[in-house]
């Protein structure tokens, strides 16, 4: 059956060769990208390989023939080195082409190159060369040198570390690369096999090589993997980068630990925290260099009390001397289990965040909240108090007038100052805890009943089952949110109100629930999108003067200018509780006169 086609050896091996230069052609316009310079020396060493020793079974003078062994003996030593250099770029390590070892590989090349142009003076390579046909052609029979078991030796392993790292590549990265990983991968199994059987003189024909002809079922993979996986249109260098570049660029300082807490990695952000360079720092302990407060250990032998939290990871805040020049730094330190795709703990990745400009802002808002709760609320009570007795003591009416503006504005410094304190309470951290909106809403409404009695403020509120207005929020935020909206209701009232005989302040406070399906686009729905889930809304209206539009403005843009100069903290206490709690606010005007305002509240499911 072999004898069907003449000198069948030939053919498969100028065939191999053929379809090696057949794609370098096809990916030639690729040049420039990572791996296909040094795939496109693979081919060339493929067909080196291929055709010479292909030609060469057909030739007879002795002379030409051992000239064309060497020249296939060249395609053999530079095969294994380009498919390792076409790997390490194709797989986002084009470092370590540059690197030492490599060019100690490249080396080694050059070595065999000149070993075996020279194999007549040293017979390093083979003695004993003779023709020895077989199947119609001229095969040849020579024992092999000591340097040409080491160059199959290194082609070998060299074609090894290639797939190891396209296979990597394909577990690393799922089915992004798979095809074309697993395609160039197996492609090199046939004539990798071929050539170590050949080198040991296994089989019934040991002077037959069957690489160059196993080289036919590798072009056919490696033109699968150009052509219908889209081999060099995307490739894993992409990822790998994006990978360095995630933590090589980010300004936040990151450390990499092995399992004993040592470095394995830093990005060049975290080199002036530790005061080390990645070099020096790698495989030491991270406390040569960084004394973290908190325990970097196993969820598994630590508490929430020892700083660590129930996903393996910890936080805490460290200050450092700064080696850039920069002074004293607070970072927030996150501790974090370092895991493989398959989840099996490695290490750990710590980051530190730079706070430190937070931290002063922090500092500098806790010594004004002092300043404005203390000492403006002590001044103010002093004022106030003089305020009274001038008006007591004093008989002219105007004097009166004035010393009663003394005490009102006295009193509004001293509310001030009062705001203030819970202007701080909002911007801490507080947990959230299971709150009765409604209960909360009936006690601000109370309290303000208490503090204005010649005023209305009614509370509406839906009949709900008991427990269904129960949410789970920061409580203080959402009294502060309903205090506030209530008082500034009155406070601002002129006396000139429509709902009530005498104009005098009226308020009215409504509570309902709105499902998630439910649609109110003249209330709720124009504060937000609240479709991601029940809410209980809050509507508090007026029938006062309405709130200035420069006011509202300034509180919705997030910022006050000399332009925009609300006259209080009232609407911004309103802003950031609902903030705390993930609640929107609108304002609109209400007919005949006054203001609406719409607080959608969160329901938020017990932990």
């Amino acid at each position: 059956m072999l004898d069907a086609v003449p000198a069948w050896p030939a053919v498969g091996s100028i065939a191999g060769g053929a379809g090696a230069l057949g794609l370098a052609l096809a990916i030639r316009e690729r040049r420039g990208r990572p791996g296909v310079d040094w795939f496109l020396g693979v081919f060339a060493a493929q067909a080196t390989w291929c055709l010479s020793y292909g030609v060469g079974l057909l030739v007879t003078d002795p002379a030409l023939r051992a000239a064309l062994e060497t020249t296939m003996w060249l395609g053999i030593v530079w095969t294994g080195i380009a498919f390792l250099g076409f790997a390490l770029e194709y797989t986002g390590r084009s470092d370590v082409v540059r690197s030492r070892p490599f060019a100690a590989i490249v080396g080694f090349g050059l070595l065999s190159t000149a070993l075996v142009a020279t194999n007549p003076l040293h017979g390093a390579f083979w003695t004993g060369f003779g023709f020895d046909p077989v199947f119609g052609v001229e095969t040849v029979s020579y024992a092999f040198g000591p340097w040409a078991y080491l160059v199959v030796a290194v082609e070998t392993v060299l074609v090894a570390s290639a797939v190891f790292l396209l296979v990597d590549t394909l577990l690393s990265y799922g089915p992004l690369y798979r095809r074309e990983s697993a395609a160039v991968a197996l492609s090199s199994l046939p004539p990798g096999l071929a050539l170590v059987a050949w080198a040991l003189e296994l089989g019934p024909v040991p002077q037959l090589q069957l690489a160059p002809i196993m080289f036919v079922p590798h072009v056919l993979l490696d033109a699968y993997a150009f052509d219908r996986a889209e081999m060099f249109d995307r490739n894993p260098t992409t990822s790998r980068a994006a990978e360095r570049t995630a933590i090589d660029d980010l300004a936040d300082p990151i450390v990499a630990l092995a399992l004993d807490r040592r470095v394995v990695r830093l990005n060049p952000a975290a080199e002036p925290v530790l005061g080390v360079d990645a070099e020096t720092a790698r495989d030491r302990p991270l406390a040569d260099f960084l004394d973290l407060p908190v325990r970097v250990g196993d969820a598994e032998t630590e508490s929430e009390s020892d700083g660590a939290d129930p996903a393996g990871g910890s936080r805490e805040m460290v200050e450092v001397d700064s080696a850039a020049g920069t002074g004293r730094r607070t970072y927030a330190v996150s501790t974090s289990r370092l895991t493989d795709p398959n989840g099996t703990h490695v290490g750990y990745t710590v980051v530190l965040s730079d706070i430190t400009e937070r931290e002063r802002r922090r500092q500098q808002l806790e010594v004004l909240n002092r300043i404005l709760r203390h000492n403006l609320r002590n001044d103010a009570g002093v004022v106030h108090g003089y305020g009274e007795i001038l008006r007591d003591r004093l008989d002219d009416d105007e004097l009166v007038r004035m010393a009663d503006a003394i005490e009102r504005r006295a009193g509004a410094l001293a509310a001030l100052g009062e705001k203030a304190g819970t202007v701080e309470r909002l911007v801490s951290d507080v947990d959230a805890s299971t709150v009765a909106v409604d209960e909360v809403v009936a006690s601000a409404v109370a309290d303000a009943r208490e503090r204005d009695p010649d005023a209305t403020v009614d509370l509406v509120a839906e009949d709900l089952a008991d427990g269904e207005w129960t949410t789970r929020i920061r409580e203080d935020a959402l009294r502060a949110i309903v205090e506030n909206t209530v008082e500034n209701a009155l406070d601002h009232h002129d006396g000139e109100g429509s709902e009530r005989g005498d104009g005098g302040a009226w308020v009215r406070a409504s509570l309902r629930r709105e499902s998630e399906r439910e649609a109110d686009a003249d209330d709720a729905r124009s504060a937000g999108d609240a479709s991601d889930g029940p809410r209980s809304v809050l509507t508090v209206e007026d029938d006062g003067p309405g709130i200035p539009d420069h006011e509202v403005e300034a509180v919705e843009s997030g910022r006050e200018t000399a332009l925009e100069h609300g006259s209080g903290l009232g609407l911004w206490v309103v802003e950031w509780g609902a903030a705390a709690i993930g609640a929107e606010v609108d304002y609109a005007d209400r007919e005949p006169r006054g203001t609406r305002v719409t607080v959608s509240i969160p329901v938020v499911e017990e932990a």
